[in-house]
């Protein structure tokens, strides 16, 4: 519209006609986020008019002038509309459409008008802004939230209604209340000491009785479905403001400190107190037992008597007698989560109480040190510390059209369930562990990776229900694979090729260690059976076709390496004897020397020996080195009817007698042929044999079973070197141990004074 339509235009805006007035309101909206054209408008006393549409009409000409102060303040003009003596009248008139009107366009308006208002609170003076009237003096409490107490005393309900707006089905509705609720949430935080000329203190508790007044209202639960829901493009801006105020809010309780001077710390304090049953009768160590007898013995009143209770504090997990300087690192949010956890668990906690106090004192849980150590997890957890505006800066890198779910946290709306529940697993891992009063720390980590992996790991839309009992379910052995993952990992960023090295070596170690033991078994003698021969049509050419070299056939054969490892002896047997067989009762025996190469056919185990090796719960290392063999005693048919299913088969060189023919190639070359063939009983039994004789002749293990033996043997090793240095480095931290000139960890050595050489290691 051009500016010189503008007088005819204030003129169809004043008059007596609805028709006439919305038909001009109409084409108001689309030309007043113009600012030249608003300029002039404005200066035609447009304001006026616009002020007497939105005081007196109704229906769409009221919605087309909500929308058109909308516009006019995007431009960041028109603000003397909310100063002068009717100011507080407009808005009132604004807080009365939002909680009296059900169209929605209206409401569309009103909302927006009151976010533009609220949100102007930190604008400079009226002479500095596009459309102010120089010299005007700014009306106190024009603009903010206080420029919303007068109407909103008037209409109570009207956080009510705004939040109800959150269940809306019109998606800019609900994204405007929320914008709404976001702009006076930051506003009551902002002006936090500033209001009403209060002190800090006292503006501190002004804004955190605002925003419980809002949460009482449902609104963590409303925002929190919304963040869940598949409305989430629309909403996708008012969502992360509303997720950094809420750190915002996290920091703000953090830094205000506990303080027995100030009523409601002392109230909560003392609700504690009261909460953990004091006159109900519990166990305390000899000491705490003495005195409470003898301050009620001597003391004459029942205040002297209470006075003396030497645990008041340190029964409920406390380190001192002096409760409000453990806060000192959680702050107020500390103690918050704290009385929280207690109010909705109160029996649970004073079970809880009973039950620890029943224990040793360097065995008990110290429950609200606990507390404060999970509040602090989940901090750092959710990076409340991180500046409010980076996650809006994300998403405003991202496609719109695409919001990405990393980017919403709905899990920290639910930071009271949260904190609850992480408690409840500290008290699990507490006494999963066996911990003591020392392992405090380690349990605490422990429970930060359990969070860090349930509820990192957690999608936008998995319910709080859910996340609850995977905390609570987590298996604790694989949390500890999960830490010792972690550990290896931090210390492969920080020491890279140190660990590499560390690890080579380690395989090497390993890889020694396992020859031996494979050696060993070879060394100790193992029973194989023996496939029957096929048999030809008669009877008299089964017998002959069982005479091998004028023996019998004989179902069994053990076989045995010599004690100075150089030869393999074995023998045939008609039955496996009580009583294993000597060197001396092996007749046939291979020069290792001679062998040439070692072949199997090594295959999967059959389904019977995986389901054993599956209802096995001896260790892979314990498995490994105690093979399966028969019975002796048993009927030998056992062993002959089972068909095998591994074969190993030792070749050596022997010379062609043979001349070679004329004209043909080199010959008396050497050629490989089978001397011996076994069959082991099982697969373990296959691999400890073929590795075995394969690390006889300075070859690498060629079984996965060896090879995965290898590996735990190296990994176990490094873990065990990794715990040692984090154990040195808690002794460093603790003042018990140093790092010396050449890099070595100095500690406390212990004593094998008393001690002989029986003695195992049990992996």
């Amino acid at each position: 519209m051009d500016q010189a339509d503008i007088p005819a235009l204030l003129s169809r805006l004043a008059s007596d006609e609805d028709a006439a007035r919305k038909m001009a309101v109409f084409k108001l909206q689309s030309s007043i986020n113009d600012p030249a054209f608003a300029d002039v408008f404005i200066a035609s006393g447009g304001l006026i008019i616009l002020r007497r549409l939105i005081m007196s009409t109704g229906g769409n000409t009221l919605a087309y002038s909500l929308q058109s102060l909308t516009r006019l303040l995007e431009v960041d003009m028109g603000w003397d509309i909310f100063e002068g003596p009717g100011a507080g009248d407009l808005v009132e008139r604004v807080v009365e459409l939002i909680v009296t009107n059900p169209l929605v366009n209206i409401l569309r308006g009103a909302m927006s008008i009151l976010v533009a208002l609220v949100g102007h609170s930190q604008s400079g003076s009226a002479a500095a802004r596009p459309g102010g009237t120089s010299g005007t003096v700014r009306t106190p409490g024009a603009f903010g939230f206080r420029a919303l107490k007068p109407a909103v005393a008037v209409y109570p309900q009207f956080f009510e209604h705004v939040i109800a707006q959150l269940q809306s089905a019109d998606h800019a509705l609900c994204a405007n209340a929320l914008m709404l609720i976001n702009a006076l949430i930051r506003d009551a935080v902002s002006n936090d000491g500033k209001s009403g000329g209060g002190s800090g203190a006292q503006g501190g508790e002004e804004w955190s009785k605002f925003i419980k007044r809002l949460q009482d209202l449902g609104l963590i639960k409303a925002v929190y479905n919304l963040m869940q829901s598949s409305s989430l493009q629309d909403l996708a801006h008012p969502l992360l403001e509303f997720q950094s105020l809420t750190k915002v809010l996290l920091r703000k309780w953090r830094e205000v400190r506990v303080d027995l001077e100030r009523p409601e710390h002392r109230r909560a304090l003392k609700g504690l107190h009261l909460a953990s049953a004091p006159d109900r009768r519990h166990v305390t160590n000899g000491v705490g037992a003495a005195a409470t007898e003898e301050s009620n013995t001597n003391g004459s009143d029942k205040k002297g008597s209470r006075k003396h209770n030497p645990e008041k504090w340190r029964r409920l997990g406390f380190e001192t007698e002096s409760p409000a300087v453990e806060f000192d690192v959680a702050g107020f949010l500390g103690m918050m989560d704290l009385t929280d956890y207690v109010r909705k668990n109160e029996d649970g906690f004073q079970k809880l109480l009973l039950e620890q106090s029943s224990r040793p004192l360097s065995e008990r849980c110290p429950v609200a040190r606990a507390s404060l150590a999970v509040t602090m997890i989940l901090y750092d957890h959710f990076e409340v510390d991180k500046s409010d505006l980076e996650d809006v800066r994300g998403y405003q890198t991202l496609d719109p059209s695409k919001p990405s779910d990393r980017l919403f946290h709905p899990l920290l709306l639910q930071w009271s369930r949260l904190h609850t529940a992480g408690l409840h697993a500290f008290f699990r891992m507490w006494k999963a562990t066996g911990a003591e009063r020392d392992d405090f720390d380690k349990v605490a980590e422990l429970v930060r990776i359990l969070v860090d992996q349930v509820v990192g790991q957690a999608s936008r839309t998995k319910d709080v229900l859910e996340v609850e009992d995977d905390l609570q379910e987590y298996d604790s052995g694989r949390l500890r694979e999960l830490q010792m993952d972690l550990l290896e990992l931090s210390f492969e960023d920080q020491w890279g090729p140190h660990l590499y090295q560390v690890r080579e070596e380690l395989k090497h170690e390993a890889l020694q260690f396992v020859k031996e033991q494979r050696i060993r078994c070879l060394l100790q003698g193992s029973w194989f059976t023996k496939p029957q021969p096929r048999s030809s049509g008669s009877q008299h050419n089964r017998q002959d076709s069982y005479q091998r070299r004028g023996r019998l056939y004989q179902p069994w054969r053990y076989a045995k390496l010599s004690h100075n490892r150089r030869y393999l002896h074995y023998a045939d047997f008609p039955e496996q004897t009580a009583q294993e067989p000597g060197l001396d009762a092996l007749t046939e025996k291979v020069d290792l020397s001679t062998i040439s190469s070692v072949v199997s056919n090594v295959s999967a185990p059959s389904e019977e020996e995986e389901a054993e090796a599956n209802n096995n719960t001896k260790d892979p290392i314990e498995t490994s080195t105690m093979s399966t063999y028969p019975v002796p005693g048993r009927e030998a048919g056992r062993g002959s009817n089972t068909k095998p299913t591994t074969k190993i088969t030792i070749y050596s060189f022997t010379e062609d007698i043979n001349p070679p023919l004329v004209g043909s190639g080199s010959g008396g070359e050497p050629k490989e042929e089978p001397i011996l063939t076994l069959f082991p009983l099982n697969h373990s039994l296959a691999s400890e044999w073929l590795d075995g004789l394969l690390m006889l002749l300075n070859q690498a293990p060629i079984t996965a079973e060896t090879n995965k033996l290898v590996t735990l043997v190296s990994e176990y090793g490094l873990k065990i070197r990794l715990l040692n240095v984090g154990s040195l480095e808690q002794q460093q931290h603790a003042g018990l141990g140093h790092l010396g000139a050449g890099g070595a960890g100095t500690g406390v050595v212990p004593s094998r004074e008393g001690l002989d050489e029986d003695y195992f290691y049990e992996i």
